[in-house]
């Protein structure tokens, strides 16, 4: 279920502002829609998978945080962010 490095130093690069940033915010929801993603694909193919399934939730619940501060910080890169990822807004 964990995301590969080369994974994860491909959406960094995507989405990061420098090589090394992983912690801004755009970041780490790309990194958080990934594994949503995942897991949303296993829980297709696992429907009885119940502590996965509350796993997303806590990754959906900590997305949904992360954009409302983006969102409320610097609506540009919250609206590219979105763009890119497919991501519905409220």
């Amino acid at each position: 279920m964990a995301l590969g490095s080369a994974e994860k130093k491909e959406i960094v690069s995507k989405f990061g502002r420098q090589e090394s940033d992983t912690g801004s915010p755009e970041v780490q929801i790309a990194l958080l829609s990934k594994r949503i993603g995942d897991l949303t694909g296993h829980l297709k193919s696992n429907a009885k998978d119940h502590s996965s399934r509350l796993g997303l939730l806590k990754l959906v619940g900590q997305r949904k945080r992360l954009m409302k501060y983006l969102k409320r910080t610097d609506f540009v890169k919250y609206s590219q962010v979105i763009k890119e990822l497919s991501i519905r807004d409220k």
